[in-house]
């Protein structure tokens, strides 16, 4: 069993940064993949980020590539996704989630997820 807890959200401007945090319980985090999904009010929870077991892989949605990165310290058992030039239409939950299936973009694929936090970005 995996916990997840996600922190960092907040309220910024367009064109600003912020960067989120999701700390993993358990001393087996870096056997699983991790990703960032996020979810918009009245739309489906959709794919950010993903990011393979050792940090050397790394997937992104068309939407977020060149603006978003995401990163792992397991040492630490924490993901992070350094979010800049951020926009309004990036406001949204953002979950983390972890898994041991293949690395993707499907929800499917991850078994464990956090609470979320929030991420405003104001126009």
């Amino acid at each position: 069993q995996v916990q997840l807890v996600e922190s960092g959200g907040g309220l910024v401007q367009a064109g600003g940064s912020l960067r989120l945090s999701c700390a993993a319980s358990g001393r087996t985090f870096s056997t699983y993949n991790a990703g960032w999904f996020r979810q918009a009010p009245d739309k489906e929870r959709e794919f950010v980020a993903a990011i393979g077991r050792s940090g050397g892989t790394t997937y992104y949605a068309n939407s977020v590539k060149g603006r978003f990165l995401i990163s792992r310290d397991n040492a630490k058992n924490t993901v992070y996704l350094q979010m800049n030039s951020l926009k309004p239409e990036d406001t949204a939950v953002y979950y983390c989630a972890t898994g041991d299936r293949e690395l993707s973009a499907a929800r499917d694929n991850y078994d464990y997820w956090g609470q979320g936090t929030q991420v405003t970005v104001s126009s």
